[in-house]
């Protein structure tokens, strides 16, 4: 999990509305210069590019054909500015940019439509969430992508434009929009598959081996599905407002293929509710394994107190240091005490055996 250094909130306190200032976690590798990569394609010809400077990236966006602007790392303000006055991009939705703690939302506007939403990995090796903030902004044959740091996971929908696989080189920018939306919602499946396996583990421990590490382990499971919930929750409804909203750039093909990502982000909430029940009903398990270890335990302890009883009784008995006695002379008085003692416990054995306490 990328680690929070500096939070920069207290950064937009009492500034007007608008103001562009990156609101989030900041990191060595967020405060890096951020990167611009533009792919640009038709049905026959395709282009990619890692370049340095956004008047480069206008020039291979001016060519005729659907392209795709990627920008990493949102520390550069300068630069977000200038590509929101290229494409005439409200101030607000800017400042919505750079703002990193966004719930996933969908606005419209004249020119351009504006969505966010969480794109989230799992590591196996720490069982956490890696999440990070996409804006997508859909203009007129083009594609605009905002994200925190550099890397994601939509290498696969790029090499799908590079080969020329599928439908997507003949379709416009909006299936292109679709289709990063896509990639990222098919990825929260891929999260929720590892976090079903580690489920699965944990079950095992908790019922072979429930270690007090388990319940740290549990309640840090729990705080990663509520993170994966508050992320997918409201992006059904911003998906069903995309469905819903008639825009010139959203034609009537891609609709069907909103629905399907609807239908896909419907799946997604109902495995991380079906997750959610399974680790809690998993800790349910846990301290009922620890109850009935300790259970185990004390009734044990119970039988081996309840033993000796009566020897310490009879034991008390004849540790007592009257003269008088009968049986302090008797030369086989000390044997027969201790067989006796070693009968008595042997027949309670047997007896609670017999009850089925041991």
């Amino acid at each position: 999990m990328t680690e929070p250094l500096v939070s920069s909130h207290s950064k937009k306190v009492a500034l007007p509305p608008g103001e562009l200032i990156h609101v989030g976690a900041v990191s060595e590798v967020d405060t890096a210069a951020a990167q611009l990569s533009v792919i640009a394609y038709d049905e026959e010809t395709h282009h990619r590019a890692v370049l340095a400077t956004f008047d480069e990236a206008r020039d291979c966006m001016r060519r005729g054909r659907v392209s795709w602007l990627n920008v990493s790392a949102l520390c550069d303000t300068a630069l977000v500015k200038a590509i929101g006055d290229a494409f005439g991009i409200h101030s607000l939705t800017l400042e919505d940019i750079l703002h990193t703690a966004q719930r996933p939302k969908v606005e419209f506007f004249d020119d351009y439509i504006y969505f966010v939403l969480k794109m989230i990995t799992y590591d196996a090796n720490h069982h956490e969430l890696d999440t990070e903030q996409v804006s997508l902004i859909l203009v007129a044959d083009h594609v605009i992508t905002f994200q925190e740091r550099p890397g994601d996971v939509l290498g696969p929908l790029r090499a799908r434009i590079e080969q020329g696989k599928g439908r997507i080189r003949k379709q416009g920018a909006d299936y292109l929009f679709y289709a990063i939306l896509d990639v990222i919602v098919d990825h929260y499946f891929l999260s929720l598959e590892g976090m079903g396996e580690y489920i699965e583990t944990l079950e095992m421990r908790a019922l072979d081996q429930p270690a007090p590490s388990l319940a740290g382990e549990l309640h840090g499971l729990k705080r990663e599905l509520l993170l994966l919930r508050r992320a997918t929750w409201p992006l059904r409804e911003q998906i069903t407002m995309l469905l819903r909203e008639e825009h010139p750039l959203v034609t009537r093909d891609i609709t069907l293929y909103l629905r399907d990502l609807y239908d896909h982000t419907i799946q997604v909430i109902d495995t991380v509710e079906t997750l959610r029940d399974m680790v809690s009903g998993l800790l349910d398990v846990y301290l009922s394994s620890l109850s009935n270890r300790m259970n185990d335990v004390m009734r044990v302890l119970t039988i081996i107190a309840t033993v000796f009883i009566p020897l310490t009784f009879i034991a008390g008995v004849y540790g007592m240091n009257f003269e008088y006695m009968p049986e302090l002379h008797y030369p086989w008085g000390y044997p027969v005490v201790l067989g006796g003692c070693a009968a008595l416990a042997v027949g309670m054995v047997v007896w609670f055996r017999r009850k089925g306490w041991l």
